[in-house]
């Protein structure tokens, strides 16, 4: 994204250096003069920083919640980007605004407290949200403001008070619980498996056996994986803890191993899972079990040089679960989505062989989060009680 630059340029009537920044003009100080580019090197580095808005102590007084929300936007499209695209967080951060601009976009940031926020929290709890997720939506509101703190649009005050918010209790509000993430049953995994394509099929049984995350199952490529060991290794070249400068390490076993290896033979730089050729084995299937002949006409058609829709060349998180929705669908079994695999593989290996081989297999940084995993050993609790009474 090209960001055109305020110029440095002379104000005739006044002889004076100007920069227009947020349309409002700043005068620099004598055309020319030393001071004046480092007064025009200084508010520009500003302006850059705070995502293309003036900063200035004085603009907090009348900025309005609005105003705040657009250069937060501005901002976010920028830091929560990868290879030049958004990011989920991003799309996230606008969904959790909207209701801030819909009760609030004309009030000014000062005027903006603890009320103000707890109203956002009950339209979230009116539109039917979870309680845990209208929880994080109030996170990233108060990001919004802590933003707008950092870059002088709102006094320190305000985030104060929005801090003082406390969270929804469990049974203490109308907003609804989730429901936990189970393991998935394997017989239900099983047969699923005979209803997708070679490509979705490789990637369930991957993360069965390795506890990977979708989003790092998709993104895998030849040129990742370290095979010079008896145990591959893989290093997702993105992943959901990435930006914290935190390695992700994903161990491959044999049975692993056996699964991945005829998708290796492509250049390392291809993802090994590619919907386009999904799509072409299963057009190839087709014509494969067609009981009556090809017509004239069908034989002599081509492919569409631009499609609307073009086949992708690796699959997406979302992507990955609508094709195990089909399957699931196919199969009449009752619905799982794709991270439950992780769940499944992390409480197997939990109660084989202890929280520390799941905490390193699953990427966790601390024991607390594998803990969840332990739903084998509930299980196993229940049946040890059984016998001794």
């Amino acid at each position: 994204m090209s960001v055109r630059i305020p110029s440095y340029r002379l104000h005739k009537a006044s002889g004076q250096a100007i920069v227009t920044l947020g349309g409002h003009d700043r005068y620099l100080g004598l055309f020319g003069s030393p001071a004046s580019h480092s007064e025009y090197e200084r508010l520009l580095a500003e302006w850059l920083s705070n995502g293309r808005r003036a900063s200035t102590s004085a603009q907090a007084g009348t900025l309005t919640v609005s105003e705040l929300l657009s250069g937060y936007l501005d901002f976010a499209e920028r830091y929560y980007s990868r290879n030049g695209k958004p990011t989920g967080e991003y799309a996230a951060m606008r969904d959790a605004v909207k209701p801030v601009r819909e009760l609030y976009g004309r009030t000014l940031v000062r005027d903006f407290g603890p009320m103000a926020l707890k109203a956002v929290r009950e339209r979230m709890v009116q539109n039917g949200l979870s309680r845990k997720y209208i929880n994080t939506r109030t996170n990233r509101v108060r990001r919004v403001f802590k933003w707008g703190v950092e870059n002088e649009l709102a006094p320190a005050s305000i985030l104060d008070g929005l801090k003082a918010v406390a969270p929804l209790k469990k049974g203490r509000t109308e907003a609804p619980e989730t429901d936990p993430i189970r393991p998935v049953p394997i017989e239900h995994v099983e047969a699923v498996l005979q209803h997708v394509s070679r490509q979705v099929a490789a990637m369930i049984q991957l993360q069965l056996l390795s506890g990977m995350r979708p989003g790092e199952v998709v993104l895998l490529r030849p040129c990742d994986v370290d095979r010079s060991g008896p145990t591959w290794v893989y290093q997702p070249a993105f992943h959901k803890t990435d930006y914290r400068d935190i390695e992700r390490t994903i161990f491959f076993g044999p049975k692993s191993r056996e699964i991945l290896l005829p998708w290796l033979d492509r250049p390392s730089e291809n993802y090994c899972f590619s919907p386009a050729e999904a799509m072409v084995e299963r057009a190839a299937a087709k014509r494969a079990a067609r009981k009556t002949k090809v017509t004239p006409s069908q034989a002599a058609r081509r492919p569409k040089a631009t499609p609307k829709r073009p086949a992708r060349e690796r699959y997406y998180r979302d992507s990955y679960r609508r094709a195990i929705a089909y399957g699931i669908k196919k199969a009449a079994v009752p619905y799982w989505h794709p991270h439950q695999l992780r769940h499944t593989c992390g409480t197997r290996v939990r109660a084989e062989y202890g929280l520390d081989i799941a905490q390193v297999i699953l990427g966790h940084q601390t024991a607390s989060v594998t803990q969840v995993y332990a739903e084998a050993d509930r299980r196993r609790a229940i049946q040890v009680v059984g016998e001794i009474g």
